[in-house]
């Protein structure tokens, strides 16, 4: 009898383990995906222009100030 509890008990354990590992495994997957994921889309938008903007925000406000009259 104690032969059964005890091929039990290691049984348990033995899943146990197992399941915890294969957690580990698909927590690491997911992971990768992640930042497989998070570097493509990096890649695609690329490093903004700080100088380019502000040039362009420049522009955009004196148009707006010659339509509204405000630069004769």
């Amino acid at each position: 009898m104690t032969n059964k509890k005890l091929t039990a008990a290691m049984a348990a354990v033995h899943m146990y383990v197992k399941t915890e590992e294969e957690a580990a495994v698909v927590a690491m997957q997911n992971q990768a995906a992640d930042a497989a994921a998070n570097a493509s889309v990096s890649a695609r938008m690329g490093q903004m222009n700080v100088w380019g903007l502000s040039g362009r925000q420049a522009i955009m406000n004196a148009n707006a100030m010659i339509r509204q009259r405000m630069l004769k």
